[in-house]
């Protein structure tokens, strides 16, 4: 039995899911991650596979001395593609997680995606978003207060770092071309009615806390977007001006938090604007101060 310790139990023996974690040099988040993975389960609730893809740092030994029963695979690649091709190869049950290195999913919120696709039918399930935005710059604070409020968001797969996919789920996913925003792809070959987001699982993605950072995050996003117009799997750019202009007239603090979403958004777009003349789909631009 997998035992919630708040809740109820999920029946049967052995791991109930796989979990594949791409993590490259995520050595100052990988632990915080695991444990939280652990947490409302018992240990071989789950089939746990890290791929640490080109580490340069400590990232296979603390995942090791963290999680002893996870498979840890050193890739020398540094390419979350390659990791995530990887992990899926060596993870032999479904439902399948896929969880970023860098956020918290517990083992309860795993169980309640679990059951989503197990129970409901669904293809894929995501859980809820929640962004600690506490020690923040305040531009960031208003951005993600505005973007958390847009529809696409809110429903979107993307943007939260984990997801669970049954087998036919992570057979459209596989077939999808290697992508820069990965997620946003999944995103893409999912009908309404095939996925959920599941209210009662929590992922907490912590956001970066500088503005320079939060550029950094959002030109990768751009540069993403357009990547997956070229590839015919997203019409435009990104979120379109009238769901902006919706979300903005909903309330006073909405419309106060307009300005800096579309700022931030105008200077993303035209950071990624060399990136895209280059071609270059592939560099990561992650924020080092959510990591810290």
């Amino acid at each position: 039995m997998v035992t919630d310790t708040e809740g109820p139990t999920v029946g049967g023996t052995g791991p109930i899911a796989s979990v594949v974690i791409p993590a490259h040099d995520e050595a100052a988040v990988i632990a915080r991650t695991l444990v939280a993975l652990a947490r409302g389960v018992r240990p071989d609730a789950f089939e746990v596979v890290v791929v640490c893809n080109g580490c340069t740092d400590d990232t296979a030994v603390v995942a090791r001395t963290i999680a002893p029963l996870a498979r840890v695979i050193e890739i020398p690649q540094p390419s979350k593609a390659e990791a995530v091709r990887v992990g899926n190869a060596a993870a032999s049950l479904f439902p399948r997680i896929h969880l970023d290195a860098d956020v918290e999913l517990t083992g309860r919120d795993v169980v309640a995606l679990v059951r989503a696709i197990d129970q409901d039918g669904l293809l894929a399930a995501g859980p809820r978003r929640v962004q600690p935005t506490a020690g923040c710059a305040r531009t960031v604070r208003w951005y993600y207060g505005f973007w958390e409020q847009l529809p696409r968001v809110r429903s979107g797969l993307f943007g939260r770092g984990a997801f669970a996919l049954s087998v036919e789920g992570q057979r459209r996913v596989s077939e999808l071309p290697t992508m820069l925003n990965d997620d946003l792809g999944v995103d893409t070959v999912f009908a309404a009615g095939e996925y959920r987001i599941v209210d009662e699982a929590v992922v907490t993605v912590r956001p970066p806390r500088t503005l320079r950072d939060l550029l950094r995050r959002r030109v990768r996003v751009a540069t993403g977007n357009t990547q997956a117009a070229s590839l015919g799997l997203r019409a435009g750019g990104g979120v379109p001006l009238a769901e902006v202009g919706r979300t903005a007239r909903r309330s006073p603090r909405l419309a106060a938090q307009l300005p800096i979403f579309l700022g931030v958004t105008l200077l993303a777009r035209i950071g990624a604007r060399r990136a895209v003349r280059a071609g270059d789909f592939t560099s990561w631009l992650r924020d080092e101060s959510s990591r810290a």
